[in-house]
Formats: structure tokens, C-alpha cells, sequence
């Protein structure tokens, strides 16, 4: 992950090759960040907050909308608001982009769709093998049996 979204030229966040995010549906609202720090922490904003009305986006089409939908679930609020918050360094600017950054590939890893699994069929070789290690299993535990003959 890079500390510096992309961004696009006409101001949209870059998310993959066929979604980018305008800036204007994004909200940066920044707050105290908690923690250690002194009296630093306790006068400067540092603490960042990015949200975006994801299921509302214009850059998101009817099938990465659902997609997000059931993937982000856990994630997303009754409104369908993405919420993302960066508290990790001392500079505002740094957590702004760390917090662009992580919506961004969230969002990204959300609309990977998973590749079908495609059932084989076991091989003419597998089979064999598989039943010949049960013959040997098989005349291994009937060589063990006590006979009633001796």
C-alpha cells in the first residue's frame, strides 16, 4: 500500500482501471486523535476521517454497487456509508492520504470478483493408485487376522 493515492486529473480518486472516485463525494473531517502524545495530542487534529456515500457513488455501476454491497457489509452503515480513519502519524496530511489510500483499497480488494473454481475429475492414474493402496491396505490387515485353523 502507498502512502499517496493516485489521483486523476480532473480531481477523481483512482481505485482500479474502471473506478475512479470524484473528490466531491468524499468527506475528510479531521478530530484529536487518542493516545499517547502529550500535549501535542491534545491540541492538534491529527486524527483523520474519510467517508463515502458508496452504495449513492456515480462511479460505481449496478454490479460493483451489489458487489460492495455484500462484501462490505460488516463495513458499510444503514446509509451505505464507507467509513475510514487514519490516527497513525503526528501530520494531518500524512493521515489524509493514509486514510484516501486505505478507502481506496478497500474498495479495490471489494471489487476483485474471485475466479469460478472449475471441478476436475480425478486422473485414470489417481484412481488406480488409490485403489491399489487400498488392496495393500486390505491384504495387510487380513494377513494380520488370527485363523481358527491354528
Amino acid at each position: 500500500m502507498t502512502a499517496h493515492p493516485t489521483w486523476t486529473e480532473d480531481g477523481r480518486l483512482y481505485v482500479n482501471a474502471r473506478v475512479a472516485i470524484p473528490a466531491a463525494e468524499l468527506t475528510v473531517r479531521a478530530s484529536r486523535a487518542g493516545g499517547p502524545g502529550g500535549q501535542h495530542v491534545n491540541t492538534s487534529s491529527t486524527r483523520v476521517e474519510v467517508t463515502w456515500q458508496a452504495l449513492a457513488s456515480t462511479a460505481l455501476g449496478p454490479e460493483a454497487r451489489e458487489r460492495l454491497r455484500s462484501v462490505l457489509a460488516s463495513r458499510l452503515d444503514s446509509a451505505g456509508t464507507l467509513r475510514v480513519v487514519a490516527a497513525d502519524t503526528r501530520s494531518q496530511s500524512q493521515n489524509r492520504a493514509l486514510a484516501i489510500e486505505r478507502l481506496a483499497a478497500l474498495v479495490r480488494q471489494a471489487l476483485v470478483v474471485p475466479k469460478a473454481r472449475r471441478a476436475t475429475k480425478p486422473t485414470r492414474d489417481s484412481k488406480e493408485a488409490r485403489l491399489d493402496t487400498k488392496k495393500r491396505r486390505s491384504a495387510q490387515k487380513r494377513d494380520r487376522r488370527v485363523r481358527g485353523d491354528e
